[in-house]
């Protein structure tokens, strides 16, 4: 393998432009007299999507096979960092078979709204939660010389102009919401590369942005993978490599590099930078390459099947259950299965993830297969995948579920509602969905429901008519067996949501600020994305983050908060959690912290740690989750620092955002991180801090006539004036100041000599 540093030294300007403008629509190009190969990059958050030889550029359909996992949206469902890794090793798998350098994935980017087209390939509304899987989902890849792309970087939550839209959105946010995912995979598992997005960030192009490109992801967080364009994202070369961009896709057979190379000798792009961006890429390549100590390994495609599968049921959440309807029994009597999905699976996305898969399942066929003809099953469709009326199908499902002892529905979004390219415009399922739901409701109470979709939608009307309701997402190719397995009960629902449902679209944080202008588009909403925005407004939902039922049942006692050092803002939150039910399962112990008093509005709680258990009938363990600094800390934007408050943590644990079983409070007293006062901070900082406010009382006491009463023995006063500046209540005043009692005041306040 080459030697990045000689290789470097001897490129000419021609062959340097080459390597940052990629070469065909997915390789970047090789320089062949220094032995540098040509980069595969492929599209892949949860399959690859190699395409074949004879495919046009543009068909993201015509593929090699390859296993079909379950998209982002039911994968972050799973909340299993453990799984998601071993999903990571077998995509790495099927790479190196596929002859793929580079994965483009994993897709991280927060669910601002649920309208967003492209939801189905993101992890969850929360950043530790997406982080943490993301960062598992990077190192299972990369550990067979695979590289890694966490995309689309940053603040890409939308499809509508999402080429030219600008996300105008604070720093705080930024730092806390969005940002926050990519930090942890970044400094986690060192991804390969990072994906910049189409968006503009505050008005600058994320593909030429220096403060996200540079100094937040190289100089803050210590990314050294090279940075690509997502795929046409870059406008203006001449601005993009010296802000950060390495490799600007897709290649276009030469042309790219002319243009590099003509901008270096007329001086508008700086050699140095385009040097710099060359040194990323071929370290990156090289070590890809060194990490490949063995040939391919033949790919089981079998075993990756079983694993689809059982990530299926993983991540399947079973939302409501009357009467422990479900499991179902296998020799229970007659059984209507309803729906075309139960027979035409919908199972992953439309648009770049598209996978070719190696084999697939169908709900009709696996549940056919278990019951082995214990159970009369009769099928029909009950309604078009086009969504166009259809009696006869209605009528049909009618009758079969009229004659049934137990039925199962199944609906979901056709592919027409969501996909890459345009976001959806409402959260309903489609008409004549619930319409057969209602006319089946009415002749047999006896349903559970199995949805999927790779978005959320509203389901408090299904539940109203169905005993059970399962939410399977988009669960890739073995979606119809693991169907077929949680509902007969051979495996448990083992997924809890990664994003709040709510009761209508207009309930949703971001629904006056979506999509936006053409050009903008305001994150009026702030921090309070998801269960943040539902809890902070005590807002119903209809099922709330983390929530997700089980076969079994779980009991979390004795809890213990403890602080290790008194020196750290640090803790360690333990409790014991017992399977209290009769059968084997696995809960989602989810732990959340609140600062009770804080100097900045904060979420009324905030997701910090969880851990997947799986427990017998009547098994105990106890967990212990720490939480660090930045668990307690919020991004000061006068700092422009994390900051921790000393003060009470209100530390709670249980089952979802609000289902919290057990609750105990911290006191970190570190010393508050204080920035220093000005004549420009506001009264109510300076009288907050003893040695200022005894300075001040000072300076004012010689300057003001006699018998001036104290500035802050009014308290009607300082509810006035608490917030205004004291450079202006000294020009409003009385008092006579001067400069240099000014200057000896900011001294004496701030602890000077």
């Amino acid at each position: 393998m080459f030697d990045p540093q000689t290789v470097a030294a001897l490129l000419t300007l021609d062959e340097k432009a080459s390597l940052v403008a990629g070469d065909t629509v997915w390789t970047t190009a090789a320089v062949t007299r220094l032995g540098v190969p040509a980069l595969l990059l492929t599209d892949g958050p949860h399959g690859v999507r190699r395409l074949a030889e004879d495919a046009a550029p543009g068909d993201l359909y015509n593929c090699l096979p390859a296993t079909a996992f379950p998209t982002g949206a039911a994968m972050g469902s799973s909340w299993d960092p453990e799984l998601i890794e071993e999903i990571g090793e077998a995509l790495a798998a099927e790479s190196r078979d596929l002859g793929v350098d580079v994965l483009l994935g994993p897709g991280l980017n927060i669910k601002r709204t649920p309208l967003c087209g492209r939801n189905f390939e993101y992890f969850s509304e929360d950043p530790v939660l997406s982080g943490h899987l993301a960062a598992a989902w990077v190192r299972g890849v990369q550990q067979a010389g695979v590289g890694a792309s966490l995309k689309h970087f940053a603040a890409n939550n939308q499809e509508t102009n999402r080429m030219r839209v600008s996300a105008e959105v604070d720093e705080r946010t930024l730092r806390e919401i969005y940002l926050a995912a990519f930090e942890y995979a970044v400094r986690k598992s060192a991804p390969a590369t990072v994906m910049a997005a189409y968006n503009a960030v505050n008005g600058v192009p994320a593909a030429q942005n220096p403060w996200l490109l540079t100094e937040v992801l190289r100089e803050e967080w210590g990314f050294d993978g090279f940075v690509v364009s997502d795929w046409g994202a870059v406008a203006d070369p001449a601005a993009a490599i010296p802000a950060g961009l390495d490799l600007r896709m897709p290649g276009t057979g030469g042309r790219g590099a002319t243009e590099i190379a003509a901008l270096v000798k007329e001086g508008t792009l700086d050699e140095a930078d385009l040097d710099r961006a060359v040194g990323r890429i071929l370290r990156v390549a090289a070590g890809l390459h060194a990490r490949r100590t063995t040939s391919a390994p033949a790919v089981d495609h079998e075993h990756h099947h079983r694993l689809a599968r059982r990530a299926a049921a993983e991540s399947a959440v079973l939302l409501t259950n009357e009467d422990a309807f479900l499991p179902l029994d296998a020799s229970g009597g007659g059984l209507a299965v309803l729906g075309e999905f139960a027979r035409t699976p919908r199972f992953q996305g439309g648009g770049s993830s598209h996978v070719q898969p190696t084999r697939l399942e169908t709900a009709l066929e696996e549940l056919t297969r278990a019951v082995d003809g214990r159970r009369d099953i009769t099928f029909a469709a009950g309604f078009r995948l086009d969504s166009a009326p259809s009696p006869e199908l209605l009528d049909e499902a009618v009758a079969a579920a009229r004659n049934a002892d137990d039925v199962v529905v199944f609906l979901g979004l056709p592919e027409a509602a969501e996909s890459e390219g345009f976001d959806r415009t409402s959260l309903d399922l489609p008409t004549v969905q619930l319409d057969l739901l209602r006319a089946v409701a009415a002749v047999n109470p006896r349903i559970a429901v199995v949805l999927s979709n790779g978005g959320i939608v509203v389901t408090h009307e299904v539940e109203k008519l169905a005993r059970s309701v399962v939410e399977l997402w988009l669960g890739g190719q073995a979606s119809g067996g693991a169907a077929a397995d949680v509902l007969l009960g051979r495996a448990e629902p083992g997924g809890r949501l990664a994003e709040t449902i709510p009761l209508a679209l207009s309930h949703t944080p971001a629904h006056v600020n979506f999509p936006g202008t053409p050009e903008q588009v305001l994150y009026g909403e702030r921090l309070y994305v998801g269960y943040r925005w539902y809890d902070r407004t005590a807002r119903d939902v209809g099922h709330p983050f983390g929530h997700g039922l089980s076969y079994t049942t779980f009991a979390y006692t004795d809890m213990e908060v403890r602080v290790p050092d008194p020196g750290r803002n640090a803790a360690v939150v333990a409790f014991t959690l017992t399977n209290t039910g009769q059968r084997t399962g696995s809960e989602v112990a989810q732990v959340y912290v609140t600062d009770v008093e804080a100097s900045v509005d904060r979420p009324e709680r905030e997701l910090k740690a969880f851990r997947k258990i799986r427990l017998a009938p009547g098994e105990s363990r106890r967990i212990e989750l720490a939480l660090g600094e930045r668990h307690f800390a919020f991004w000061d934007e006068r700092r422009r620092a994390w900051t921790v408050e000393p003060g009470t943590f209100r530390i709670s644990a249980g089952a979802s955002s609000r289902d919290l079983k057990l609750t105990a409070t911290v006191d970190l007293a570190v010393a508050p991180q204080e920035l220093p006062l000005t004549l420009d901070s506001a009264v109510e900082e300076w009288i907050s801090r003893p040695r200022a406010r005894a300075a001040l009382r000072r300076v004012l006491a010689a300057a003001s006539p006699p018998g001036a009463r104290d500035f802050d023995s009014d308290e009607t006063g300082l509810l006035l004036m608490g917030s205004m500046p004291l450079r202006r209540i000294l020009t409003l005043g009385k008092s006579d100041v001067s400069a240099q009692a000014l200057a000896d005041l900011l001294t004496d306040a701030n602890g000077g000599a």
